[in-house]
C-alpha cells in the first residue's frame, strides 16, 4: 500500500489544499495471503456466466451501501475502464430514482444487491428474490448471489483495514 505522494512537496506538505490521506490499519493481504488468494479465487469463479457490466455496477452498488471507498475507486475505474457509462455509474446511487438509465434486469439485481448486503433490514425479502428469479435463471441467479455476497467480504476487509482509495489503475489486479 502507497501514500499518495503526486499532491506533496519535497518537505512531504501537501499542496493541494486536500485532506490528507487516512492511514492503512492494515495490510491484510500481506498477514493473511492464502486468504488473499482464496478470495481472487473465490471472485474469478463468483463472476463466471454474469455480464461483465452488470458484474461491476453490482460491486459498485453494494460497495456504496457499504461506505467501501478502495473498492468503489477500484469497480467504477474498472466499470468506466470496460466501457461502462459515467452517467449510469453516477445515477446508481439513485437507481431507484433513474430507473430509465437501466434493464429491468440490472434493476432487479441492484434490489437483490441491496437487499443481501443490508441483511440487519432483515431476511430477503421473497418478493426482492422472486423479481431477480424473473431475471435471471438459476445457475445465473446462484452467481448473481455469489457475488454480491464477494463484494460484500470484499467490503468488509477494505473497510476495515481502511484501504486507502486512489491508487487503483484499471485491470490492476487482473
Amino acid at each position: 500500500m502507497t501514500t499518495h505522494t503526486d499532491d506533496t512537496d519535497a518537505a512531504g506538505t501537501n499542496t493541494t489544499g486536500h485532506a490528507s490521506e487516512l492511514p492503512v490499519r492494515l495490510n491484510w493481504p500481506q498477514h493473511a495471503p492464502e486468504v488473499y488468494k482464496a478470495m481472487i479465487r473465490l471472485d474469478t469463479v463468483a463472476s463466471r456466466g454474469l455480464d461483465p457490466a452488470l458484474y461491476e455496477l453490482v460491486k459498485i452498488r453494494a460497495s456504496q451501501i457499504n461506505h467501501c471507498a478502495f473498492c468503489l475507486d477500484m469497480h467504477t475505474k474498472d466499470a468506466l475502464a470496460a466501457g461502462e457509462s459515467v452517467e449510469r455509474i453516477v445515477q446508481l446511487a439513485a437507481w431507484e430514482e433513474s430507473r430509465h438509465f437501466y434493464t429491468e434486469k440490472e434493476l432487479a439485481a441492484f434490489e437483490l444487491t441491496e437487499a443481501v448486503t443490508v441483511l440487519t433490514d432483515g431476511f430477503v425479502p421473497d418478493e426482492v428474490y422472486e423479481r431477480a428469479a424473473g431475471h435471471f435463471d438459476e445457475p445465473e441467479l446462484a452467481q448473481l448471489i455469489a457475488a454480491i455476497t464477494v463484494i460484500n467480504a470484499w467490503n468488509r476487509f477494505g473497510v476495515t483495514c481502511r484501504l486507502t482509495p486512489g491508487h487503483y489503475t484499471p485491470g490492476q489486479h487482473a
